[in-house]
């Protein structure tokens, strides 16, 4: 089994240095083409780091192991939430002041409950592909005019995107990291898929398990690095924003590319059992930072319970592996 796991570790290593040249690179050049940094950051960095989920479950369902995407979408999610934004907030509690992110949440919410309907007959079908990567693209126009509206209204996302944005990067150097990231996001993804598959198939295990394992928390590592560093420079609505997006991006497009590519029935689990986990955690999300009376907060205490609530899911996934 060594292969296979040098397989999967070479394959997270490898995927999270390319998201992030993807990320550099794509940025920069819309940077250079004049877009906004506060547009850049909600469609292309969002969408970019849901670049390793997308990647993932694209090669897993051409394979034919469509599990592993629907357990890769749903279990980025719950990391997303349970494990990076609490770790993250028990290391810097967050504080939400942007009016975008107070938008996006309940679009997070009709998304899932949308997906929800769509999925509930336990099939992903070519039908149901089509009008959640159709979602996806208005999701990418809606946050666009959304960018464009809030243009001059110093929003704090406006701030720390200004800030965080690279400039200055010549256009063929932006190209080339934008390039070298793809190339290689598709050269890790199969990596991973192939080790990640062979492992399961090794432990006789699903392939849905280990996408909700392993494969999710590989795909994830990009968020988790990209909240831990706003928290740590303040950026705390970049932060959370991060996570939302991303969020809304696996579930649009990170499932929507199986029922595309290798349309077919889901494991009836991943509804009982993992999505309404996911759905859960999400209203909880939107309870801690929507801020009714204010600006929203995910303190330490809230952080500790949502890393409770990952550790507690992982623990229900290893005895219904075992039992």
């Amino acid at each position: 089994m060594w292969p296979e796991l040098l397989a999967v570790a070479g394959g997270f290593l490898l995927l999270t240095w390319s998201a992030d040249r993807f990320v550099l690179g794509s940025a920069s050049v819309a940077y250079n083409l004049n877009v906004s940094p506060l547009i850049i950051g909600l469609t292309i960095v969002s969408l970019g780091t849901s670049a390793p989920e997308m990647l993932v479950s694209a090669m897993a369902a051409w394979q034919g192991n469509s599990g592993l995407s629907v357990g890769n979408a749903i279990g980025s999610n719950i990391i997303n939430i349970a494990l990076v934004l609490g770790l993250t907030a028990l290391i810097a509690p967050l504080d939400i002041q942007s009016s975008i992110l107070r938008r996006e949440l309940p679009v997070l919410i009709v998304i899932m409950s949308v997906t929800w309907l769509l999925l509930n007959d336990h099939d992903l079908g070519r039908l149901d592909g089509s009008l959640l990567i159709g979602g996806m693209v208005l999701m990418l126009i809606w946050l666009t005019r959304l960018g464009i509206k809030s243009k001059g209204t110093r929003d704090p996302m406006d701030e720390e995107f200004t800030e965080e944005i690279r400039t200055g990067m010549p256009m063929w150097q932006a190209l080339f990291w934008l390039i070298t990231g793809a190339v290689f996001l598709l050269v890790s993804s199969r990596l991973l898929v192939w080790g990640a598959v062979a492992i399961a198939q090794d432990l006789g295990v699903s392939d849905l398990i280990i996408g909700l394992t392993v494969v999710a928390l590989g795909t994830s590592l990009p968020e988790l690095a990209a909240s831990l560093m706003g928290a740590l420079k303040n950026e705390h609505d970049i932060a959370i924003g991060n996570i939302i997006g991303s969020n809304i991006f696996n579930l649009l497009a990170v499932l929507g590319l199986p029922g595309l590519i290798r349309p077919g029935a889901i494991d009836a689990v991943a509804m009982q059992r993992d999505f309404p986990v996911m759905f859960i955690l999400t209203l909880v999300l939107f309870v801690m930072a929507y801020g009714f009376r204010g600006p929203g907060r995910i303190n330490r205490i809230e952080g500790a319970i949502l890393l409770t609530a990952y550790i507690g899911y992982q623990t229900l996934l290893y005895f219904s592996a075992t039992l």
